[in-house]
Order: C-alpha cells, then structure tokens, then sequence
C-alpha cells in the first residue's frame, strides 16, 4: 500500500540520519518547538506524485523572537533545490528603513514527474536551526496546495502580505495562443507587484528578487499582463504575487516611524486581498480585421476625393463647352478690352492706390505685369529680403496697410513669384525639421521597447494594459496602428492641394483673368507644409505609443503645435497675402514653445515661479502680437524699435483712442477680435497661475486650439457680415469639421494612463478595448482627430472659393 512505503522511507531515512534523524512530519499539523546553538530540528515530509499532476507544498513558520542577532534559520531541501529563509524576516525600504516580521510562509518549487518514470515518491526536510545561546520558540506548518493550477476564465481569490507571497501555475489551453492575466484588489494600498516567471526553480518571490526573471508590474488596485505562448517553450508559467513592505513606488506615503509598536502594526497592515482571472486573449484573426477596418476607412477618403474631383471636372467641361458656344465669351484669356487695363507703364507708381475701381494690385506688381510662369528666376536675393527697401516704399506701405477700409488688393501686390517662393520655404523647411527630428525619435523608442523586452519591467512604459495587443517586438501595436490615419490622410491632402497647384499654375500659364486678377491670390507653400505636419504628427505619435513615457511626451505634441500655428498663419495670409511671418521666424516661435513645453512639464508641477514667468511671457506676447495686427496689420516685428515700440505704439492707441477721444475704435472688428482673443489668452494665463495644470503639453494646446478656433470663427463671422457666402463643399468640411472634433474631443478625455502618475496609479485608469475588441479609446481618438485634422484642412483650402470670380479689390481685408 502507499502508506506503509511511505512509512518504510521516512523509517529508512531516519535510520540513515547520525543522532537519531529527522522527525517523520505529517502534512496539516503543527509543529511546536525551540531550538538554540546546540539543539536544532530536522522533519521529513514524504508525498507521492503522479504524472500529469502538479503538487505544490506550502511551509509556514512563526517565532515570537524579534532578536536581529539571532535570528531562527529554516532550510528547506527538496529534490531539486534548497530555499531558506530567516525570522524575523528583514525587508529594506526608502532610505535603508528595515521592515521585520516574525511570521513567514513559502510555496516550495513544485515537481512534476515525467510521465515514463510514472508515480513517484518525494520528500522534503525542513531544518530549524540558530546560533542563539538561549532557546527560541518557533512554530511549523505544513501544507499541500489544492488550488496551485489556475484555470481559464475562472477568477481565483488570495491573500498576500510581504513575508507571505504567492505563485501560482497556469498552463496553456490547446487552443489558445495568448492570454491576458487581470489582476484586481478592492484596496489600493499596499502596493503589490505582479510578475510572470517560466517555470524554474528558485521561483524569485520576495521584495528584492522579484524583478530578477520574467516579466513584472507594480500594482495598486489593477493589473493586466497579456502572455504569448511563443514566449514559453512549455506552455505553462508561474504567476507571482508580492506585496512591497512600503507604497512609494505606487505613489503611497512610507511611515515616519518604523521602531517597535509602530514597526508591528505597520506590518499588520501588509495584507492585501486579491483576484486573479486569467483570459484568451485575442486570435489572429482580429488583428487582420482591425489593419483592414484601419485602411478601409482612411482609403474611403480617397474614393470620396476622387469621386468630388470627377464630378467637379464634369462641371468645369460641360461649363467650358458652354462658354465656347457663346458668342459674347472672351476666351477667357485677358485681353486689352478687360476692365483691368493691360497697358500700365513699366515702373509707374509701385504701391499707389487706384481708386477708380482697380486699386493697387493693377500696377506692375501684378502677377500678370511679371514675367511669365515659366521664366522663374530662383533668386535668393528675391528669396529671402522683404522685396521692398526703399524708405519711400516703406512710407507707401504704412499709408495702404493703416487705412480704414483695407481690400485685398493692397495686400497682395507683391510679384506673385516671389511670396509663393517665400511660402514654399515652410514646405521645405518642415520636411527638413521632421526628417532630423524623426530618426532619433526613433531610434529612442526602439531603445525603449528592447530594454522594456530584455528586462520585463513593465512599468517603464505607460500603456493600457488592458487593451495593449503585442505584434513582434511591439507591445501595444493596436496604439500605433491607429495613427495610420493622419499618414493617409495627410499624403491625401498632399495630393489634393498638389492637383490645386498644377490646375493654378496651368491657368497662369494661359494668363487666365479670373486667376490673375480675381479671388484669393493662391499660394500653396503653408498647404503643403501642413499636410506634411499631419503626416509626421502620425508618425511622431506612433513613435511615442512604442512606449509612452515621462521622457517621450514631447514626440506626441510637437507637431500638434506645428499644425496649430501653421493653421494660424494660413488663415492670416489668406487676406494678408503680403505681410505673412516668414518660415524662419515662424519655425523658430514653434521651437520655442515646445522648449517652454518641456520646461513646464519639468518644473510647472510645484514650482511657482515658473507659472509666474511662463504667464508674463503669455500675456505680453498676446499685447505684443495683438498691437502689430490692430495697428500695422502685419506680423513682422523686426523693425529698428521692435523692442518698446509696439508698446509703446500700444499706449499710444490706447490714449487717444480711449481716452483722448473716447470715440470709436478706428478698425473696429479688429478691435473686437483682439479684445475676445487677449480675454482668452488672459484667462489661460490667470488659471494656469492659480490651478497649475499637471498636464503642462495639454495646457499649451488647449491655448493654441482655443486662438485657432477663435480667429476662424472671426473670419467665418466677418466672411459673412462681407456678403460672401459659403459653398457647399465648404460648408460640408465646416460641419464635418465641428461634428468630429466634438467626437474626438470626448474620447480624447476618457483618460486611459498617465505618465504624470506612478506606473501602478496609471494603471488604475486601464479599460478594456471598446472598438474590434483592438482599439481602446485613445485609438478612436487617434482615427477621429486624423479625419477632424482632414476636414479642418479642407476647411481653410475651400473656404474662400466663393471668391474665385470676385475682384480682389472688391474683397475686404479682416
């Protein structure tokens, strides 16, 4: 029978032992006794084991001593392998505070036998020793575990405390090639570490062993660990579970004092409660669904593209038919019977105003008074210099631009050459900034995903883990999928703006009158400089989703800030064809604020003098920039007194206009705009100084979206008070344009981790994926931010296409 050969081994043994050998032990009992330099106890515990089962056995043990000097030794010794351990046991925390506890208990290595030994007999000896001169009462108990193997999809509860960690085995279903493992505890603190360990022995489940195999995270009330089974060539691994002796690395507070009482209640209230379920995770299948449903969609633009481009060139032909079998048509092309008369002197009165009817953009600088299209001379005099030097030009200039009524025409009189010249500097200039911006971008983040991969620290990188679905060597590929939308849809409205250009320029080419001399002066240099931008916003967030961090956040909001400004710029040219800022100048403010970005989210979180400064800076630059548009109507602030001469221009309208006179504003919708805008700008500076947002990146967007929504609802209010009206194309991208940002903004707030928090308080916020059972929210924030990112821009392309039969000097400037 299997009981008397049991009895026989522990006999044989106890035979073979010197000094009367080790104490047969039974399983469930508990054992009394004291030990000292000169007595120690040895126990035998044998069980039988059969193939395919896996028996785990689990020792407690307790003494009342708190002598660190000698303390009670227990070695246990198994098969294949000793584990030992002393008590008090002794943890180390925060600035080397000791953390003693008197009652440990261990699960002990499982074995397995193989299946062609069959059943097989083992035993464990557990030795209680100590070099103490006067005895030391200790107690013993051993136990075999019943619940060591978790099952699929059945949640399991447990307690654990620092000196009482757990493990426990899982095994790979035949039909199941990855799982997640979710954690939850009712309790935030104590914080807890979860790890996944292959099935070796020692198992490392104590405070400052954990973190040395396998793959860990820190944990306060959830956790989530998604395991391939590619990664464990036996198809089963060791769930761990410690609990920390203190909470700083989970964000807790650590006791001021650790002596005596305060050291024993301390540890009393280490025990954390928590719930394991283990769940498949998604097939493969899922993955070719979710890359298809994230193309298809962004492809659908391009079909949507296509189908509005053929309708609109069905229109434009049957339009030219029509106009050829008219006998009063001019052909189109301009002739000496237009009204704008083609017979202006070479050289005469550059700058002057005509108030006849063709104003100032008639004169030689007209487009069409310049040499034809295809002689452009790649000048980077022309290039680089403000075209126009001479004082009296100069003089000229300030006469036009500070008028009360102001048309388009007296700001767009520059050789049209040229300014698309100097526009085209912000294309070429964005695409060298991305390209030494991107490489070591990304060669960053693949030296954080090898480290997050070769370690197994999981709290490096701050993803929803609960919806992190791994391809490769990615962890998360579902977040870097889903910016595939501003990349297609960027190289989209890349080609869109580039078919504008060619049908531009092919009608400069023919000296077309309704190009030369009507609408908006086309100038595609910030278009392309955008589509660009919204193409490496994809590819920069995609990079900082490779592993989201502390260190990183700048990758995911560089280029936002980019499109915002260049959003700005474009609206402002738009009417200001002449007086835009420069690429240089443009890029370099861009520079600056994502060097205030950084520096923000460095020292914005406590320190207050930086709000104090960062809000001086935001509110003069928000007078010095509202002066130059009020009063001069341009950006440019180069000028020999730039440095007190806004301001002191500022005082000067505000004396005489206010309080001199006290009469009405000279450009009164300018006024009312810069007085909304530097309200706004104000408060921004006002609750950034009272409340210092931990989110310093988000702040500085929220004020760059909230001018850019403000100056295009002024255009779009002003556009219409001017009696222009919005097409339909237009006005669909408008609507669009409101209805997805509404969208994008609400997933956009459903806040999944945050690298402001420790990586155990992030993960509080983990939810499972909503979309495909892939995407998570900030996912279809990245799909709907790329399509609202699309209309906007399709917004500022089409907007003014109403005017592209209307004299520029019948369109006003606002």
């Amino acid at each position: 029978a299997p009981g008397a050969l049991l009895c026989a081994l522990l006999w044989a043994v106890a035979a073979a032992e010197p000094g009367g050998g080790p104490t047969p032990g039974a399983f469930g009992r508990v054992y009394r006794g004291a030990v000292n330099i000169s007595a120690e106890r040895l126990y035998a515990f044998a069980y039988g084991s059969e193939p395919g089962q896996v028996d785990a056995v689990r020792v407690y043990v307790n003494s009342s001593s708190e002598n660190l000097q000698y303390p009670v030794l227990f070695v246990v010794r198994q098969q294949k392998g000793v584990l030992s351990w002393q008590v008090p046991l002794i943890f180390r925390g925060l600035y080397q505070r000791t953390y003693n506890y008197q009652e440990v208990s261990r699960t002990l290595c499982p074995s397995e036998p193989a299946p062609e030994t069959g059943p097989s007999e083992q035993i464990i000896f557990v030795d209680v020793a100590s070099m103490a001169p006067f005895n030391i009462a200790y107690e013993l108990l051993v136990t075999r575990l019943e619940n060591f193997q978790l099952e699929t999809n059945k949640p399991f509860n447990f307690t654990a405390s620092p000196s009482q960690p757990q493990y426990f085995l899982y095994k790979f279903p035949q039909d199941v090639d990855s799982v997640i493992i979710k954690v939850v505890s009712d309790a935030v603190y104590p914080c807890s570490v979860v790890s996944v360990q292959d099935i070796v022995c020692p198992v490392y489940d104590l405070d400052h062993n954990v973190e040395f195999n396998g793959v860990y995270q820190s944990m306060t009330k959830q956790a989530a660990i998604t395991v391939q089974r590619k990664d464990f060539p036996g198809e089963q691994f060791f769930v761990v579970f410690v609990i920390k002796p203190e909470d700083y690395a989970c964000g807790g507070s650590v006791p001021s004092s650790i002596h005596g009482n305060v050291n024993r209640t301390w540890n009393l209230q280490r025990t954390k409660n928590l719930q394991v379920t283990i769940v498949p995770s998604i097939k493969k299948s899922v993955y070719v669904q979710a890359m298809l449903f994230s193309f298809l969609s962004f492809l659908s633009f391009y079909l949507g593209s296509v189908v509005v481009a053929f309708v609109h060139y069905i229109r434009v032909r049957r339009k030219a038919s029509a106009e050829r079998l008219s006998p009063e048509d001019g052909s189109g092309i301009m002739t000496s019977s237009h009204p704008i008369s083609a017979s202006t002197p070479e050289g005469s009165s550059y700058g002057a105003i005509d108030e006849s009817g063709s104003s100032g953009g008639r004169q030689l600088s007209s487009p069409e008074r310049g040499p034809p299209a295809g002689s452009d001379t790649d000048s980077s005099v022309e290039e680089e210099s403000d075209f126009d030097t001479m004082p009296e030009i100069e003089s000229d200039k300030n006469v036009i631009r500070t008028k009360v009524f102001l048309y388009l025409s007296d700001l767009s009189r520059k050789d049209r050459r040229i300014v698309s010249k100097k526009y085209k500097i912000y294309f070429w200039n964005i695409i060298t900034i991305a390209v030494f911006y991107a490489l070591p971008v990304i060669q960053l983040v693949i030296t954080y995903q090898t480290v997050v991969n070769v370690t197994g620290n999981q709290d490096i990188c701050y993803y929803n883990f609960l919806c992190a679905h791994p391809l490769g060597v990615l962890s998360a590929f579902n977040n870097i999928l889903s910016n595939v939308g501003h990349m297609l849809l960027g190289f989209l409205f890349l080609l869109i703006v580039l078919r504008r250009d060619i049908l531009h320029r092919r009608a400069m080419e023919m000296k077309d009158v309704y190009t030369l001399d009507y609408g908006i002066p086309k100038h595609f240099g910030l278009f392309y400089a955008m589509g660009i931008a919204l193409m490496m916003e994809g590819v920069l967030s995609a990079c900082y989703h490779v592993c989201p961090n502390y260190s990183n956040f700048q990758f995911d909001t560089s280029f936002m800030y980019m499109i915002a400004g260049l959003c700005m710029l474009k609206l402002y040219q738009t009417r200001h064809p002449d007086i835009n800022a420069s690429a240089y100048s443009a890029y370099a403010s861009f520079a600056v604020v994502i060097c205030l970005a950084v520096l923000g989210v460095v020292f914005g979180k406590n320190d207050m003098w930086f709000w104090v400064i960062f809000s001086m800076i935001h509110v003069l630059a928000s007078l010095a920039l509202s002066t130059q548009i009020y009063y001069m109507g341009r950006f440019k602030m180069d000028g020999p007194d730039s440095d007190l001469g806004i301001f002191r221009r500022a005082a000067m309208v505000l004396y005489t206009d206010c309080i001199q006179q006290c009469s009405r504003p000279m450009y009164m919708d300018r006024m009312v705009l810069l007085i909304v805008g530097n309200l706004v700008n104000w408060s921004f500076a006002i609750f950034g100084l009272v409340y210092r947002p931990r989110d310093f990146a988000s702040y500085i967007l929220g004020i760059f979206i909230c001018n850019l929504l403000l100056y295009l609802a002024f255009y779009i209010i002003m556009k219409l008070r001017s009696s222009e009206k919005l097409l339909p194309i237009p006005l669909f991208c408008i609507v669009a344009t409101a209805v997805v940002w509404a969208a994008a903004l609400y997933f956009f707030f459903q806040t999944l981790s945050s690298w402001e928090e420790t990586p155990a308080e992030s993960r509080e916020k983990n939810r499972s994926c909503i979309l495909l059972g892939f995407f998570d929210d900030h996912d279809v924030w990245h799909f709907l931010s790329a399509a609202a990112l699309f209309f906007s821009f399709l917004v500022l392309l089409t907007l003014d296409d109403d005017l592209d039969t209307v004299r520029r000097d019948k369109i006003p400037v606002f």
